[in-house]
């Protein structure tokens, strides 16, 4: 990646970096967040569960003294629930009063602390089940409250689906028998003469409390991980827009270096041409001349025949170099007029056909007839002879050259040469087109560079690439006839 690439910059980098934290932020502030809140809710919860314990303890007490305290004392002076009889008395009473609320247990502690009554028989005269707690109930006369959880605190928070017994609520509450009013204080006085234990079961609450915290997060998580890749998103196009705007200001600004060097260049290069072609005409026709009077000397060596005929045939090729530096220094602006294409290839595999039959060279062509574009003949001519040319020197000898033209969708005829060659080299791919660029020991490295100023001019545009199974394949686009210019331009830079 380039070291201009907007993904490298700081900036990018930092913004990068801030929406990482950002997402471990708002990860942490979600954790926080459903841990608040599911404690809250908990709070909420248990503080109701104890209201309604206080209530139905409140309650069982007084149908406790009322139903059975009074009615027992009265009738033999003293409780005693070892008595078969009080003891029944006592669980008619306690059921009667508790039917349908579903309790885990219920105990009555006595005050030494001896169990009295309890829902399982097994657990009377035991003393080993008094809670810590007892004596502080009995010393206050105010009700105590405890969770108790058979499943360690990690593993509660992720046990979605609590069973029943896994948590309960043990109230332990005064059972107290009213003294009367107090004549120094005025004040309802009464004696605490047991503990009531109560335990419900809340594993349902704490169910429901678990998966509102879980429910608090998962909306968090999803909400977070859409901002940040939202985020994501919106930095992702940003990077593109910008590298996009980078890469096109490289280019203008490469394209701008080009052409302020091609115009220096092309100053230079028609000044030196203007005054080196009259001289180099001169040597020409001289040379000409003198072959054409070889026949009137008797005296004519061999040897002055190769050298005049050398000095021609160089002086030609210098002319036509200076004519290519001098055609791409200054472009012609193309004539718009209709140009068949079938036309111009037959005329230019006229003009090679000597050569091409020399080299053993095949020409394979499918232009159909009625294919035309608009632009320039003599510059579209010139395009396609240059090609020809690059095709056959490129194969050497013994191969065939393949000529297609089809019509696009876009009102583009796409024209392709693809020769029997050795292809084009891929590390040098991109500097083929470049001007004076070439690979060949005799040249001026201005064949392709010409063609697509030549093809550009006409709104058109020129590809390079290799044919998977073997050879170069040169393809122009040129805005079919009846195409608007500036139309076919942009479809062919699209």
């Amino acid at each position: 990646m380039s070291s201009l690439d907007p993904r490298n910059d700081s900036s990018f980098g930092m913004t990068r970096f801030l929406s990482w934290i950002s997402l471990v932020l708002i990860l942490a502030s979600s954790i926080v967040l459903a841990f608040f809140l599911g404690n809250s809710a908990r709070d909420t919860i248990m503080t109701r569960r104890q209201e309604y314990a206080s209530l139905l303890a409140g309650y069982l007490n007084q149908q406790i003294y009322r139903r059975f305290t009074l009615p027992t004392v009265l009738a033999y002076g003293r409780i005693t629930l070892r008595q078969t009889e009080q003891y029944h008395q006592l669980d008619e009473v306690i059921q009667s009063t508790v039917a349908g609320l579903k309790l885990q247990s219920l105990r009555i502690y006595g005050s030494d602390c001896m169990v009295n009554y309890s829902f399982d028989s097994t657990e009377l005269g035991r003393t080993d089940l008094v809670p810590s707690s007892m004596e502080l109930v009995m010393v206050s006369s105010k009700p105590a409250y405890e969770t108790m959880s058979s499943v360690g605190m990690l593993a509660s928070l992720f046990c979605l689906d609590v069973p029943a017994g896994t948590y309960s609520l043990r109230t332990l509450f005064p059972l107290t028998v009213s003294l009367g009013i107090s004549e120094t204080t005025g004040l309802s006085e009464s004696l605490v003469t047991g503990v009531l234990e109560i335990r419900q079961d809340i594993s349902g609450d704490y169910e429901t409390i678990i998966r509102f915290q879980w429910l608090i997060f998962a909306t968090c998580l999803s909400s977070s991980f859409f901002l940040f890749g939202l985020l994501q998103v919106f930095i992702r196009k940003a990077e593109d827009a910008l590298t996009d705007r980078m890469n096109r200001t490289r280019k203008l600004e490469a394209e701008l270096h080009q052409h302020e060097k091609l115009a220096g260049m092309g100053r230079v290069i028609a000044s030196i041409a203007h005054e080196i072609r009259n001289p180099l005409g001169i040597i020409r026709s001289s040379a000409e001349l003198l072959l054409r009077r070889k026949d009137q000397r008797e005296n004519w060596e061999p040897r002055e025949e190769r050298i005049l005929q050398a000095i021609y045939s160089e002086t030609c090729r210098l002319g036509q170099t200076v004519n290519d530096f001098l055609d791409y220094a200054r472009p012609r602006v193309p004539r718009r007029e209709k140009v068949l294409l079938q036309e111009l290839l037959q005329q230019a595999l006229v003009f090679l056909d000597g050569e091409l039959k020399q080299k053993e060279i095949s020409v394979e062509h499918y232009v159909p007839e009625n294919f035309a574009v608009s632009g320039d003949k003599d510059l579209l001519y010139r395009a396609i002879y240059n090609l020809l040319v690059n095709a056959y020197q490129a194969i050497g000898s013994s191969g065939v050259i393949r000529i297609r033209c089809r019509r696009l969708s876009d009102g583009m005829l796409e024209l392709s040469f693809h020769d029997s060659g050795p292809g084009f080299p891929e590390a040098l791919m991109t500097k083929i087109i470049e001007p004076f660029f070439t690979t060949k020991d005799h040249g001026t490295g201005l064949g392709l560079p010409i063609v697509s100023t030549i093809i550009s001019g006409h709104g058109g545009r020129l590809d390079l690439s290799n044919n998977p199974d073997g050879g170069a394949v040169v393809t122009i686009l040129l805005p079919e006839y009846g195409e608007e210019p500036q139309e076919c331009l942009k479809k062919a830079n699209v």
